[in-house]
């Protein structure tokens, strides 16, 4: 639904977006609105008793009996039939108006009301640009409505455009009204200043955003007003594009203490994790637990990982499997290979090798399998482990082969293959010394002398007639 331009002179309203014509806008440059430094805090307000009133030129009783049926009209929706009562006002052709500028200002009001309900914003802009042309012969506040919905149009069409190049006009259009609204405005407020920032952030000019936001706040705190959440939001992501992270991390400790959310928890939880602070990071992530935020897969992962790499694994497999459990984490190979590490590492050695042997069911993963022969060779089930490490080594995969194949060689050895495990080992040094891997080398030839040396004792035994 159109939002609707209050007619009324006593009354701003929001302003919605139509067409991208604007007829009559120039070079308008973000200069103008930063040179006269838009977001420095107000002074305070110091009332002028002398001051007088603007003198404004009173409406005829005919010019005033017109009005009223053009109201009427548009009371009526009958918008058209209004805009060509007041249209038959307005001279053409250069020609002087029989009407004052007060009257005029009265004319050009309505109309640009009318044409806005028809959709015609660029017929709105040139009408309400011709209200403030009667400056000063109407009412300050009938100035000040226009400056501020004109602010809101030319943002409202600034957001209309497909392409960057083509907004930036109607932005900075938008900042000069907005900057002379409040130069003329004795207590502007904090409002303003947060829809000038949302203009500066459509221009990426993320600098005065910053400033024009840190007003807003400064001018909620003094009236004693509580500062928006979409405040803190926008300077929050301000700070974040410029990589002020010490900044990020103040307003998002803000924002989780006053309006707690996931999405907060989590984002100071990562830049916690992106500057280093490993510690607040996961007292972040614990505080969000304890909240109940941490309701996403992504977040139960991030939280487990945390505390395996804490060193309390305990904690982690059981949030983890409760997350299984309760069907929020779903069970992926990757899924399932975090919970069986987090197992692993709490030497819950059975609840491990299960969850791998799951894993390996869904995909054939040279990790998976990897993990699963060396917890074999652990538990001394050497036919599980000589299985594992061969499916590790088949899918081709491998990101440290020689490992995996020093886990088979042992687990050969242990099942009595002594030949197949000297293979092996052959295999790995020989490998290990084309790629220059000294300590596995050494560790490989260290297993052939040995093999070499238990055949040869089983040789001599059965020799002796004391071996079977």
């Amino acid at each position: 639904m159109r939002q609707r331009i209050g007619h009324s002179l006593a009354v701003a309203a929001a302003l919605a977006a139509g067409s991208t014509a604007l007829p009559g806008v120039g070079a308008f440059g973000i200069a103008s609105a930063a040179e006269s430094d838009i977001c420095r805090i107000p002074e305070p307000v110091v009332i002028d008793e002398d001051r007088k009133p603007r003198r404004v030129p009173n409406i005829e009783p005919s010019t005033w009996k017109r009005l009223q049926q053009a109201q009427e009209f548009i009371t009526a929706e009958q918008y058209r039939e209004g805009i060509e009562l007041l249209e038959a006002m307005v001279p053409r052709d250069n020609r002087r108006s029989r009407y004052n500028a007060a009257e005029m200002g009265q004319i050009h009001n309505l109309l640009g009301y009318s044409y806005w309900e028809l959709n015609r914003p660029d017929k709105t802009v040139e009408h309400y640009e011709e209200v403030l042309k009667q400056v000063p012969n109407i009412a300050e506040a009938t100035e000040l409505l226009m400056l501020h919905q004109l602010a809101k149009i030319y943002f409202m069409q600034g957001q209309e455009q497909k392409q960057d190049q083509m907004a930036l006009p109607w932005y900075r259009r938008s900042l000069d009204k907005m900057g002379e609204w409040i130069e003329k405005n004795n207590d502007p407020g904090p409002d303003p200043y947060f829809f000038i920032a949302q203009t500066f952030y459509q221009l990426k000019d993320f600098a005065n955003g910053i400033r024009c936001l840190e007003t807003t706040v400064h001018l909620a705190r003094e009236r004693g007003s509580t500062v928006k959440e979409s405040w803190w939001r926008m300077l929050q992501f301000m700070y974040y594009e410029q990589e002020n992270w010490p900044k990020v991390v103040e307003i998002l400790e803000i924002l989780v203490r006053d309006f707690p959310k996931r999405e907060y928890w989590v984002t100071l939880a990562s830049i916690y994790g992106e500057t280093g602070e490993e510690d607040k990071q996961l007292l972040a992530m614990e505080a969000a637990h304890v909240g109940g935020f941490l309701d996403k897969e992504t977040d139960l992962r991030a939280y487990g990982a945390l505390l395996v790499q804490a060193e309390v694994p305990n904690r982690a497999n059981k949030y983890l499997q409760k997350g299984f459990d309760d069907e929020i984490i779903e069970s992926t190979p990757n899924n399932l290979q975090l919970l069986g590490q987090a197992y692993q590492a709490a030497h819950d050695v059975p609840e491990a090798i299960e969850v791998f042997e799951e894993s390996g069911e869904l995909e054939r993963d040279c990790k998976t399998f990897d993990l699963l022969a060396s917890l074999y060779l652990d538990t001394d089930n050497y036919p599980k482990c000589q299985t594992a490490a061969i499916k590790a080594l088949d899918t081709g995969a491998c990101p440290n082969e020689l490992r995996t194949e020093i886990t088979l060689g042992t687990c050969e050895f242990n099942l009595d293959n002594l030949t197949a495990a000297r293979k092996v080992f052959t295999d790995v040094r020989r490998k290990a010394r084309q790629e220059r891997e000294r300590r596995i080398e050494s560790m490989a030839g260290d297993w052939i002398k040995y093999i070499d040396s238990e055949s040869k004792r089983r040789d001599e035994l059965r020799r002796a007639g004391l071996a079977d």
